[in-house]
C-alpha cells in the first residue's frame, strides 16, 4: 500500500506542475542507474530525447552491469533503477529501497561461438544440453563474472545444468570482470563461446566469424523492469520527475518508441509492460 502510495504522489506532483503551467522539470535532470545493454545497443540514443522533448526533465544514464546498478540505487546515487534481473529487482523492491517494479521490455540471451564448433552446438535450441557439451568438450567459455544481469543468468543456467564452471575458472571457463562488449571482444579473440544478449550481439561491431550457436530456449528468456527508488529510503530522489519518467516508459507512446527501435533492420527490444 506505501509503495502505491508514494508512486500516486509522485505522478501527482508532475501532473500539478503540468497544470500550473510550468515547463515540467525545466533545468532538472534525473539519474537513471542502468544495465549496460540498453545503453550499449543505442536504445537510450531514441528513447530519451523523445522524453526530454515531451517532459522538459533530462536523463543521465549510469551504464554499469545490473548489480552494480542495484548497488549504486541502494546507496542512493540515482532515481530510477532499469535493470534486468527480475528476482534482484524484486528483492530490491520487498527489502525497501525501491516503490514498486514494472516490466518493461524483454528480448532473449544467446551464446554465440567461433566458427570452428568445438562442442559441436551449432543450431541447438537447448542451452542445457549445449552448456553440458561445452564442459564435456572442455571447450573455451568467457564469462562476464561481473555480477551483471546477463553473468547472474548465466551462472543460473550452468545451475541448472547441474554444473559448477567456477571450479574450473582459469582453465577452460575464463571470467573476464568487464562489461559486454570486452567479454566479446575477449572471446571472438580466444576463440571462446560465451553468452550475451541479442540487442549487444546485434550491436556489436567486431563479430568476425562468430556466429549465434544457441538460440530459441524459452531458459533465455531476457525480461527488463524499471523502478523508481524509494524516496523514504533517499530523500534526495526526485520522486516526481523519476516517476514521470517511468510513466512515460510505460505509456503507448514510450513503448511504441522501443518497439521501433531497430539494428540492421531487426528489432532489438519487445515492450511488454502490463
Amino acid at each position: 500500500m506505501e509503495k502505491h502510495r508514494l508512486a500516486t504522489l509522485a505522478t501527482t506532483a508532475f501532473a500539478a506542475a503540468l497544470a500550473l503551467g510550468q515547463p515540467a522539470g525545466a533545468g532538472e535532470f534525473i539519474i537513471v542507474q542502468s544495465t549496460t545493454s540498453t545503453q550499449n545497443s543505442g536504445l537510450y540514443d531514441v528513447l530519451l530525447p523523445q522524453f526530454t522533448a515531451e517532459a522538459g526533465i533530462e536523463v543521465r544514464v549510469v551504464a554499469v552491469g545490473t548489480g552494480q546498478a542495484i548497488k549504486n540505487a541502494k546507496n542512493c546515487d540515482g532515481d530510477v533503477l532499469l535493470v534486468h534481473a527480475k528476482a534482484a529487482e524484486q528483492a530490491f523492491v520487498a527489502e525497501g529501497f525501491g516503490v514498486a517494479r514494472s516490466d518493461v521490455m524483454y528480448n532473449d540471451f544467446i551464446i554465440v561461438g567461433p566458427p570452428a564448433d568445438p562442442a559441436g552446438v551449432a543450431g541447438s535450441h537447448d542451452v542445457l544440453a549445449a552448456l553440458a557439451a561445452i564442459k564435456g568438450a572442455g571447450a573455451p567459455f568467457a564469462s562476464r563474472g561481473d555480477d551483471s544481469g546477463t553473468n547472474k543468468k548465466e551462472l543460473a543456467l550452468w545451475r541448472a545444468a547441474g554444473i559448477d564452471p567456477t571450479a574450473d575458472s582459469g582453465g577452460w571457463y575464463r571470467e573476464t570482470g568487464s562489461g559486454m562488449g570486452a567479454t566479446l571482444n575477449l572471446a571472438v579473440g580466444m576463440g571462446a563461446y560465451t553468452m550475451t544478449d541479442r540487442a549487444t550481439w546485434i550491436a556489436f561491431g567486431n563479430k568476425g566469424d562468430f556466429a549465434i550457436m544457441v538460440e530459441g530456449d524459452a531458459a533465455l528468456f531476457n525480461q527488463y523492469g524499471v523502478i523508481l527508488v524509494n524516496p523514504e529510503r533517499c530523500p534526495k530522489v526526485k520522486a516526481a520527475a523519476g516517476q514521470a519518467f517511468i510513466d512515460w516508459l510505460l505509456s503507448g507512446e514510450g513503448q511504441g518508441a522501443i518497439a521501433a527501435y531497430q539494428r540492421d533492420g531487426q528489432q532489438l527490444f519487445f515492450p511488454n509492460a502490463r
